[in-house]
């Protein structure tokens, strides 16, 4: 894997700039240590590579597509506007990507028990599809709000042999469930490796979930100069925890792309039922890292909310904080409704049916089309389809 011109991030201690970091307790240093160098060596280990490599292409389907979006594009008659199709991944999102890497991790440890987390159910159900995949008892918590919301999900996740467990504290959301696995880890931390969703949590997680990602970024770099013999304007990504937009964004930084993050809006940043976290929070120790979080007076951690499961959630990952600081990517928001108006075009002018997520970053053409011009660039990762996310669209709009 290559590493961007002039960007060494995380440094020897996993801070991006003065966040990342690792804050657990004691119980996880050693396991910590352990993984961060087992991936090093892993990295060097042709035969780690091959593996992954191979199951990116024949068990997930890699490379995925950069679809010229023609519709969005005359529809919206400024920019070029292209889509990477993440949505085509087998499970339906870019959350295999990591599985893959993180189940080899898991091999290569001796680990036998697999412990996840997860919001929308992608997570989860990549999580359970490469523990059915290698033999791996998969345990997966999840609130029991995301359960009612994603019960597809929840289904798929229990045919394919994983045991979903219901977490009832709190927002009952994915902040809840990680807490919880989190607690499940430090219990089992013997025999049991935590395979975290997104790049969040405790060093060296950020850095590895980000570098397993990065093959969207790296394949889109490729597939773009193939396409229009130059790099983007502009990557447009959503941002809950951040992986599917660090994944894009990585290979690009320092490039003189112009990277934008989209955060969950929900009823709207001026209510307190949003997840705009780089857009109104501030730092904080949360769940094994510093970033910025969503807080109270008191540095309680607020209850979020937003329509996608997937977004719904009070922190992000720390390299995003780092990039917000040093000005390298922006960062905005959109609100439930205008996602759901993103889901309804995307669909209609492109036969694509978005994630809830995706959609967020969708609806962000709307705010960022009309400054740009006819020979501009923008891509857009799609970071999932909708299949899941059909009850609470159909719910939404009264069907």
């Amino acid at each position: 894997m290559s590493t961007p011109n002039n960007y060494f991030q995380p440094d020897f201690s996993g801070k991006f700039g003065k966040y990342g970091g690792k804050f657990v307790p004691e119980t996880l240093i050693t396991p910590l240590k352990e993984l961060e160098e087992t991936y090093f060596q892993l990295l060097k280990d042709d035969n780690f590579n091959k593996e992954l490599d191979k199951l990116n292409k024949e068990f997930s389907g890699r490379p995925t597509p950069l679809t010229f979006a023609e519709g969005l594009t005359n529809y919206y008659k400024r920019a070029k506007i292209y889509l990477k199709r993440e949505d085509l991944c087998h499970t339906g999102a870019h959350k295999i990507n990591n599985a893959l890497g993180q189940i080899l991790l898991a091999k290569k440890l001796g680990k036998k028990r697999i412990i996840a987390e997860t919001g929308a159910g992608q997570h989860g159900v990549a999580t359970a599809t490469v523990c059915a995949k290698f033999g791996m008892k998969c345990f997966v918590y999840m609130g029991e709000v995301d359960i009612e919301r994603q019960s597809l999900n929840v289904f798929r996740m229990k045919l394919l042999g994983a045991e979903v467990i219901p977490v009832s504290s709190g927002s009952r959301t994915l902040k809840d469930a990680t807490n919880e696995a989190i607690r499940d880890w430090v219990t089992n931390v013997n025999d049991t490796h935590y395979i975290i969703g997104s790049v969040v949590g405790p060093h060296p997680y950020p850095m590895m979930v980000r570098n397993f990602q990065s093959i969207i970024g790296f394949e889109t770099k490729e597939q773009i100069q193939i396409a229009e013999n130059r790099l983007p304007d502009y990557i447009v990504a959503c941002v809950g925890g951040g992986s599917n937009a660090i994944g894009i964004f990585y290979p690009f930084l320092n490039s003189g792309v112009k990277l934008i993050g989209v955060e969950a809006g929900g009823y709207g940043i001026n209510t307190n039922k949003h997840c705009a976290t780089l857009t109104l929070g501030r730092e904080g120790i949360f769940q094994g890292m510093k970033t910025y979080l969503l807080q109270d007076n008191d540095g309680q951690v607020s209850e979020v909310h937003s329509i996608s499961a997937g977004l719904d959630y009070p922190g992000v990952g720390p390299e995003h904080s780092y990039l917000k600081d040093e000005i390298i990517a922006d960062y905005f928001s959109v609100s439930d409704e205008e996602a759901i108006k993103a889901t309804e075009l995307l669909s209609q002018k492109e036969g694509i049916i978005p994630a809830l997520e995706s959609a967020h970053a969708i609806a962000y053409l709307e705010k960022l089309t009309p400054s740009t011009a006819k020979d501009e660039i923008i891509i857009v990762n799609v970071s999932g389809r909708g299949d899941k996310d059909l009850y609470t669209i159909k719910n939404f709009l009264g069907y």
